[in-house]
């Protein structure tokens, strides 16, 4: 409740419409406000909490007139799991790593961790008897977990069968964590075989 109220404050305290500005400042503030709000979070960003701090224009328009004022800067902006987050651009990747070893970020997960994350997200929602299915062995409740730690997955509806199973579905931080707009963007089955993450590897470390 008390966060509630204080959000509503807020809004209340913001001049959205900005009407005692001209139009050119007005635009030009709506767009940094939305680079402000983009530039603070981690994740993601909806069209909805972006309308919050604008008047009553085309959000989409903002966010192109703002990618385009970005041209030429080490960062973008970008649409990932059906929201906007500002990114550094992929040319910088090696510079990023050759600096402060900060670049592609390091998920903590094995080579077999990530191909069960695949087939999550190719055949969700899916059970641990599916992914046992498609993986001819048992797959583990700790591989489980640590994909659940790192909110790559989240429990979808249980499933219509003796005991009404958990399924798992892939999250918006799966999303955001793989640089996908949405599920429609996941490569080709194929490629992921290409990439050796359908297979099991050799002698995987045996769990339970």
């Amino acid at each position: 409740m008390n966060g509630n109220c204080s959000r509503a404050a807020a809004d209340a305290a913001l001049d959205r419409e900005l009407e005692g500005h001209p139009p050119a400042l007005r635009w030009q503030t709506w767009m940094r406000r939305i680079e402000a709000v983009l530039f603070a979070s981690a994740a993601p960003v909806p069209r909805e909490d972006l309308a919050r701090v604008v008047g009553n224009v085309s959000v989409d328009l903002l966010i192109d007139d703002l990618a385009a004022a970005l041209a030429g800067r080490s960062f973008e902006v970008a649409k990932v799991a059906g929201g906007w987050m500002l990114r550094t651009r992929p040319a910088y990747a090696a510079a990023i790593r050759a600096a402060a070893d900060v670049g592609d970020q390091d998920l903590g997960l094995r080579e077999y961790d990530v191909a069960v994350l695949a087939a999550i997200a190719y055949h969700q929602p899916i059970t641990r008897d599916g992914l046992k299915e498609i993986f001819g062995r048992e797959i583990s409740r700790d591989l489980i977990g640590r994909l659940q730690a790192r909110g790559l997955i989240g429990t979808g509806p249980r499933a219509p069968q003796r005991g009404a199973p958990y399924t798992y579905v892939t999250t918006d931080q799966f999303l955001a964590a793989f640089d996908l707009a949405s599920l429609q963007d996941l490569p080709d089955p194929e490629q992921i075989e290409d990439a050796g993450l359908a297979t099991e590897p050799e002698n995987p470390a045996r769990e339970r």
